[in-house]
């Protein structure tokens, strides 16, 4: 049997985490996540993913504010184990913790492209064409650790936000089984911090637009979809919008043509084909209906 200490706290590691307690040769024996918080406007204070699978399988779950605190850090190394597994835990181990187990770090990029937090966003972002996850044995820096293994994927041009999580979630899962089980197997190798690109939290600012070229544009929707969203200056959200073409040139912001069930607008370079919008402090709605009430048509400007 193989003991582990699990470390996570969003969807993305609850997936790992039911895939370790499945599996008859791994006991898991304690999950550390993040504290409840207020979710909603009612702010009604919810548990972490990992807390409710955890506490559903009779594991012991701990929510220390600071996971450095010399209480904490007595407690946890008091716990046995083989590994710690860490999937978007949202702290920094300290050394103690590191020399207490194994650490072992899943990472959604193919390090060391996209250290930091939010790999997934800049892979779409740049329009990479694959990615991957990467595991490494943790040390003190952030997403720096030796590479144990790398599970490579395809990114479709079209692929968006919550689909390219599913999909590295489940490499992800199952990469941990693999890497538990067959550790000893693996020769770690040292990453080329020459190589090294970091990416940053996203904000609600990032999701500003302009029609300056709609590769881009669209890019940033597949990005930022469902949060935050990409918008215009005036506050107008696009919800829906495929990319037309990428090599025109045109006025930005400027209606090129009108159908039944949306509006192609053209960029510095290239157009995009809108579908649905939300201005603001207003419902979503059909982008027919937007245009309408605005009364526009072919060659007026969008803003």
């Amino acid at each position: 049997m193989i003991d582990v200490i699990f470390m996570g706290t969003p969807d993305y590691a609850d997936v790992i985490l039911k895939k370790l307690i499945a599996d008859s040769d791994i006991n898991v024996k304690a999950v550390y996540t993040q504290p409840d918080k207020p979710v909603g406007r009612k702010k009604i204070l919810t548990p972490p993913p990992v807390k409710t699978t955890a506490l559903e399988h009779n594991i012991t779950v701990y929510q220390p504010e600071k996971l450095r605190e010399e209480s904490v850090v007595n407690e946890l190394v008091q716990i046995a184990c083989d590994y710690i597994i860490v999937a978007a835990y949202g702290q920094i181990l300290p050394r103690a913790i590191l020399d207490h187990a194994p650490c072992i770090n899943l990472h959604a990029s193919i390090l060391p492209q996209y250290r930091g937090a939010s790999p997934i966003q800049q892979t779409l972002l740049n329009g990479d064409k694959e990615t991957g996850v990467t595991a490494i044995l943790m040390e003190e820096g952030l997403d720096t650790g030796d590479i144990i293994k790398i599970e490579k994927i395809t990114v479709p041009d079209a692929m968006m936000l919550e689909e390219l999580f599913e999909s590295l979630t489940e490499v992800a899962a199952d990469l941990t089984l693999d890497i538990i089980k067959n550790f000893e197997v693996y020769k770690l190798i040292p990453q080329d911090d020459t190589h090294a690109t970091h990416c940053k939290k996203i904000t609600k600012a990032d999701g500003l637009i302009a029609f300056d070229d709609a590769q881009t544009l669209f890019n940033k929707y597949r990005a930022f979809t469902p949060w935050p969203g990409i918008y215009l200056k005036t506050k107008l959200k696009l919800k829906k919008i495929e990319l037309q073409e990428k090599e025109s040139q045109n006025t930005p912001g400027e209606i090129l043509a009108i159908d039944k069930e949306s509006i192609v607008v053209g960029c510095a370079k290239g157009s995009i084909r809108i579908f649905r919008v939300q201005p603001e402090s207003k419902k979503e709605m059909d982008v027919l209906a937007y245009i309408n009430g605005k009364r526009l048509s072919v060659a007026d400007h969008m803003s």
